[in-house]
Parts: C-alpha cells; sequence; structure tokens
C-alpha cells in the first residue's frame, strides 16, 4: 500500500459532555478546535519500520559479492513482472510464456520462445494492482538452473557470461543450502545420521538417550494444548523418541465441527468446544493464513510450510506471496496430523482439562486433569511427567489464574482491541482493482479476492486526559482482513461478545471484513483500574461484557454504520446486511470504549478513506467487539532452553505465553522448543539453527 510521506495534523476534541455533538460536520470537517494529534506516516525507525522497509534498507547496505563462476549454482531473478492479460492467473505456479518473455528481458535473450521452461524454477508468485503502478502485474521470483538451461539450450552460454548480480534483482547463489524438506524429515536425518555414528562408535543405537532415563524407559512429556505450537512440538518429541501424551480441552475437529454449528443454528454455546478451544486452536476456524512477520524464506518456515503440505496442505502455499488455507482445508489437514501423531505413539486425550499443574521442589512433575465436559474436578486425576509443555491459546484465562497460584511471572503484554469492519466484497474488489474487479469471479478468477493492508501511527496528545494524561504513541492498523469471508463468534463465555473473522479457501462470500484495532498497554488498563498480572485480561473482559450487553443478549453482536460511528450518532437502527449469523443489533458503538481510543479509530478510518477511497461507505458496517488479537501476558522463559524462569520443568510457548502471533510463528515457536525440551531429555544433541535458523519470536499478531 502506498503510504503518504508527510505528517499530516488532526485536531481532536477535549471531553464533550453533550453526547449528541457530532463528531463530524455535514461537509465532513472536524468539529472541534486545536489540541494537536498527528497522524504520522513517514521517518518510521527500529520496530515500527514496515518488514518491506526493512527490506529495502537492508539491500541499500547489501554488498555485491564477487561470482566466481557463473555456469554454477542458481541465477535468483526477482521482481519479475507479468502483466495480468500474459498471465495464465493465480492458480497457474509453472513458467507461462509471458513469464519467459519477462526471463528474456533480464538475461538479455533475444528469442524467449527458445527459453526452456524446465530450466526455471518459481520460487514466489504474487499479485501487485497499486494504483501507483502502470497496469496490474503478477510479480515472480524465479530460480535459473544455469547447468540444466545451458544442456537445453546451448546458446544462452554467451548470455549468462555477461551476466551481473543486481542489489534486489539479480543474485547468484553457488550453493542452495539443502533444507531436509519437511520437520519429518529433518527429525529422521537427524536419527539416522546418529544411528551412524553411534555405529562407528561401537555404540548400540539404544544408547543415545539421556543419563538421567534408562534404555529401557522413554521420557514421559505431557504438551497441554493442540494449537500449532502444541501439534509441532508433539510432532519433534514424538519423532525423537518421547513418550508424548497431547492434551487438549477441546474437541477432534470433526466434534468441533458439529459444537460450532449448534452454537450457530441453536445458539448452544460449549464452552470448551467452540471457535476457541479444540483442535487445531482458535486458528482453524479462521481464515487459515499463513503470512508470518519472522521470515518467509527462513528455513524454519520453510520447514513448517513444507510439513503443512505433507500433511495435505496445497503445494502453491510454498510458492503463493500471501499463502492461507481456509477452514475447510484445515480440517482435513489436521486429521491427517493427528493420525501422524497416532501412529507414532502419541496419546491424544481430548476433552480434558487441566485444572492444575504437580509441582514438588519448584519443578513441575505433572499434571491434574479432569473431564472438560464435567462442571465438577471432584473426579479428577494427577499424571506424572518429565515435562510439560504449555501450549495453551490466548483465551485459556483460566490457566493463567491458574499459574498465579503457583506464584508465577505473569508479565502484562501490550496488544490491539478495536471493531470488526465489513464491506461488500465488490466494493473492495472495486477500490483495489478498479476495472479488473470483473476478473476476480467470487474466488474463482485470474486474480484473487481483493485485500487490504492499512496502518497509521498515531502521534500526540490523548483526547481524554482521565484516561491518559501524558502524551502517547500509538497504531491503528488492519488486523486479520478475511476477503470473501464472515464474522464469527469467539467468545468462550455466554455473558461476553468477542468476534473475528474467518474465510474458506476459495474466499467466495460476498462480504469482506478485517478488524480495525488500535494498540493498548498498561497506562490503558490502570486507567480503568485493571491491575496486577492480569491486568489485560480484565481489560478484555471489561469492553466483551459491554458489548453482549450492547447487543441484548443472545449472542447478539452490536453494530453501527461507519458515517454514523464517525458523527458519534446512531441515525441507521436497520443496519445494513451482515455476515454475522447470530443476528445484529444497531447500537452506539462509539461509546463502547474511552473517548481517546474511540477517536483514534475515527481519525485512522478517515485516513484510511484517503487511501482506499469508498472505505467510508453506507455499506459499510462496524462490529464490536475485536480484543483478542493476541496474548495479554507473556509467561517470562529461557531463550535457550525455553524452561519457565518460575518453575522447572515447565515450557511455555506459542500464541498463549506470549511467543508467536499467528498460525506460522506459533508452529515455529513450538518446533523449537520441541528441539529444546528433546536437548533436555537427552533425546538430541544436534544444532537446529544450523538447518532452521535462529529462533525469531513474535509476540503479537500484524497481518
Amino acid at each position: 500500500m502506498f503510504i503518504p510521506s508527510k505528517v499530516l495534523p488532526l485536531h481532536c476534541c477535549p471531553p464533550n459532555p453533550n453526547p449528541k455533538l457530532r463528531f463530524l460536520n455535514p461537509q465532513g470537517s472536524l468539529n472541534c478546535h486545536p489540541k494537536a494529534l498527528e497522524i504520522q506516516c513517514a521517518k518510521r525507525t527500529g520496530k515500527q519500520r514496515y518488514p518491506s522497509e526493512k527490506k529495502k534498507l537492508k539491500l541499500k547496505h547489501k554488498v555485491l559479492t564477487h561470482v566466481n563462476d557463473k555456469f554454477q549454482g542458481i541465477w535468483r531473478l526477482s521482481k519479475l513482472g507479468v502483466p495480468v492479460q500474459l498471465d495464465p492467473g493465480k492458480d497457474f505456479l509453472g513458467v507461462s510464456k509471458g513469464l519467459l518473455q519477462e526471463i528474456a528481458k533480464v538475461i538479455k535473450f533475444p528469442v524467449a520462445s527458445m527459453l526452456p521452461p524446465e530450466a526455471f524454477l518459481v520460487v514466489r508468485k504474487s499479485f501487485d494492482a497499486r494504483k501507483l503502478l502502470k497496469e496490474p502485474k503478477f510479480v515472480y521470483m524465479v530460480d535459473m538452473d544455469v547447468q540444466k538451461l545451458l544442456t537445453l539450450e546451448p546458446r544462452t552460454w554467451d548470455f549468462i557470461s555477461r551476466l551481473e548480480p543486481k542489489v534486489g534483482l539479480i543474485e547468484h547463489i553457488e550453493h542452495m543450502h539443502s533444507l531436509s524438506g519437511d520437520l519429518i524429515s529433518i527429525t529422521r536425518d537427524y536419527k539416522i545420521h546418529k544411528g551412524a555414528e553411534s555405529r562407528k562408535g561401537g555404540e548400540s543405537i539404544s544408547k543415545e538417550g539421556s543419563d538421567n532415563f534408562s534404555t529401557s524407559k522413554r521420557p514421559k512429556v505431557a504438551v497441554v494444548g493442540s494449537g500449532p505450537s502444541g501439534l509441532f512440538a508433539s510432532l519433534v518429541l514424538a519423532e525423537l523418541g518421547a513418550e508424548v501424551t497431547l492434551i487438549e480441552r477441546g474437541q477432534a475437529v470433526e466434534q468441533r465441527g458439529r459444537d460450532i454449528g449448534a452454537l450457530i443454528v441453536r445458539r448452544i454455546l460449549q464452552l470448551e468446544s467452540n471457535f476457541c478451544f479444540g483442535e487445531g486452536g482458535a486458528g482453524t476456524w479462521s481464515d487459515g493464513k499463513l503470512v508470518t512477520r519472522i521470515g518467509r524464506n527462513s528455513g524454519s518456515v520453510l520447514a513448517v510450510m513444507k510439513t503443512l503440505v505433507h500433511f495435505g496442505a496445497p503445494e502453491n502455499i510454498l510458492v503463493d506471496g500471501k499463502p492461507h488455507l481456509g477452514t475447510d482445508r484445515l480440517i482435513p489437514l489436521l486429521r491427517n496430523f493427528r493420525q501422524h501423531l497416532e501412529s507414532l505413539g502419541v496419546t491424544i486425550r481430548f476433552g480434558t482439562k487441566v485444572n492444575d499443574l504437580v509441582v514438588e521442589d519448584a519443578t513441575v512433575v505433572g499434571v491434574e486433569v479432569s473431564d472438560s465436559r464435567e462442571k465438577s474436578e471432584h473426579n479428577s486425576q494427577k499424571l506424572r511427567y518429565d515435562a510439560v509443555v504449555l501450549a495453551v491459546g490466548h483465551s485459556a484465562r483460566d490457566v493463567y489464574q491458574m499459574l498465579l497460584s503457583h506464584n508465577m511471572d505473569l508479565v502484562p503484554k501490550d496488544f490491539a482491541v478495536g471493531l470488526r469492519i465489513e464491506h461488500p466484497q465488490e466494493l473492495i474488489n472495486s477500490i483495489q482493482y478498479s476495472s479488473l474487479a470483473t476478473e476476480v469471479h467470487k474466488g474463482r478468477g485470474k486474480v484473487p479476492v481483493a485485500d487490504y493492508k492499512v496502518v497509521k501511527y498515531l502521534m500526540g496528545e490523548d483526547g481524554d486526559t482521565s484516561f491518559d494524561s501524558g502524551a502517547t504513541s500509538r497504531s491503528c492498523y488492519s488486523f486479520c482482513m478475511c476477503p470473501g469471508g464472515q464474522v464469527v463468534l469467539t467468545s468462550t463465555n455466554p455473558s461476553e461478545i468477542c468476534i473475528n473473522g474467518m474465510s474458506f479457501s476459495r474466499r467466495s462470500s460476498r462480504w469482506a471484513n478485517a478488524a480495525l484495532v488500535i494498540t493498548v498497554s498498561l497506562k490503558d488498563f490502570k486507567a480503568l483500574n485493571c491491575d496486577g498480572p492480569l491486568a489485560g485480561v480484565e481489560f478484555q473482559r471489561e469492553f466483551e461484557r459491554k458489548a453482549a450487553m450492547m447487543g441484548g443478549g443472545n449472542f447478539v453482536v452490536p453494530v453501527q454504520t461507519v458515517t454514523d460511528f464517525l458523527e458519534n450518532k446512531l441515525s441507521v437502527t436497520s443496519p445494513p446486511p451482515s455476515s454475522y449469523r447470530l443476528g445484529v443489533k444497531a447500537a452506539n458503538l462509539h461509546e463502547l470504549f474511552p473517548l481517546h481510543i474511540t477517536e483514534a479509530l475515527q481519525h485512522s478510518i478517515s485516513m484510511f478513506d484517503e487511501e482506499l477511497p469508498g472505505f467510508i461507505s453506507k455499506d459499510a458496517l462496524l462490529h464490536g467487539v475485536e480484543t483478542r488479537t493476541s496474548s495479554p501476558i507473556q509467561i517470562p522463559r529461557s531463550g535457550d532452553t525455553y524452561e519457565s524462569t518460575s518453575l522447572r520443568g515447565l515450557y511455555p510457548i506459542g500464541e498463549g505465553a506470549g511467543y508467536a502471533g499467528g498460525i506460522v510463528s506459533a508452529a515455529v515457536d513450538g518446533m523449537y522448543a520441541g528441539f529444546a525440551v528433546a536437548n533436555s531429555l537427552g533425546l538430541y544433541s544436534g544444532d537446529i539453527e544450523s538447518i532452521l535458523g535462529k529462533a525469531q519470536f513474535s509476540g503479537s499478531a500484524k497481518y
């Protein structure tokens, strides 16, 4: 998205005792007097830089290395733009005639049709329809195998000899680092290598375990939670020989789907099997986004993606610039994942809730569990383990409370809250693609269903000094944008309303939705008298309960048109259609949050409309409330061993522990944690970072 490189001064109102005073006058100007609130869109530094800006900065300082032998290895060609009319479309991942023409231009080969497609491999394909371009294009990254090219077309020799590296465009890769592929291959290659070393040294393979465990006893590990981090940790540990028990409070995807159906049709909320709890975690009934901020081309991310392909994900996720699966593809994938774990001897206990940790001498030695479908915990049982991996999601609030009972350190963490906006998908297609919008065809056309990503940085004083008396820096951004999707309920308590978005793989719904959220911090929590380690949780609950009251109960969601929200009024009492299937009710969402949060949202929406003309529309509907963008706490742990700094033998991982934001980063965290736990148990002694690269953490979820 194009971001204007200037600072736009806006003015915000002091607290207004007259609720009838509109935020905007009929002409759209701000109806208040100066108190500077700047929306700053330039000169971002450090963590505020977009990934694309960081990449450009890195490329600027990159030194081109001398190419020793141009006729060996791989030449990687980037930013090859193929006009839409010359490309077969979004679902084609091969080498088309149009792409060969662009390759020929780069290597200055005169006849594109003479280039053999077999010599080229598409590494990445994305669609770029930004207005600053002359025409929309599919943008490719391609690897050119020099030896294969010369074998199939020797006349390219002279052109390759004149090829020179160009930063960000042409790169020579002398030795491709051969990743072992998916996670299963990585662990099995290690065992083969370890076995060969043992035989060479005259030792039996069975002696590769830890000194702490006899050769006849496998270390026992409990993994609590079957979201991405729990599944990948279980996979690593089981492949390396641990006796793993995977404990999940919710149900397997088949039963979970039936429970969600009962919620939508009969308004029956199963407290332990819903949009948040169950096999696959909260991401299962979401868009299935596989975008990540921790390095798309890193070894760890590629290992996760290839593992997903191994279990049934389409191979295009390895190439697509914005990969996603959709709920319909995630369900069979998770079933395959489960069956593989069971084939390794993993015991999977669905419908089992962890009520407490078994602690001896500041060491976790087991867990106390009970049937999650029973309200009583009298029939609980204690299970002993050599290690406990805590992989719960960010909605497991009872687990946080239980951890506090053991005097564990829980650190409140910044996250974001806001509203979910929904537009007709055709409107978003038109805004983003103009005349090309007719090529979408509800996800079956040449170009992808249009999405968007918007970010604004707010600098200045809060409008309501009673909530925050000092200068603040906030981000307002779109989160979990679901093109061709629907708004769904993610409440885990009947007295609270929390929502999210989801899409199926084809993204064929008539609606597009995205959360518009504002970052909040400890200052905001304290302003509402939310204190202590779980201040962020109480902050979330405050607005979830308020939204439930605004909706009138029975899971009805409060809504307001964007135009009314901007003008602080409720003129539209019969709101436009919504994809939310449990019903909506017109409400004063501008009264839901503290004034400074509301005004920040209002300012940002006005700015988003400048970037996406038509974003403010009579058909645009805001839904309340979006609060669970990422974990409100972080559980401190060792950076090397992943072990809790409060209790030995406990390994907090994933999004619920505050170390991930989204499916891929959670899976990566679970994968590294699995190797760390295996190392502590003597099941693994290799250097995983030499294969996958250094671990990176993402404690928030900006998509």
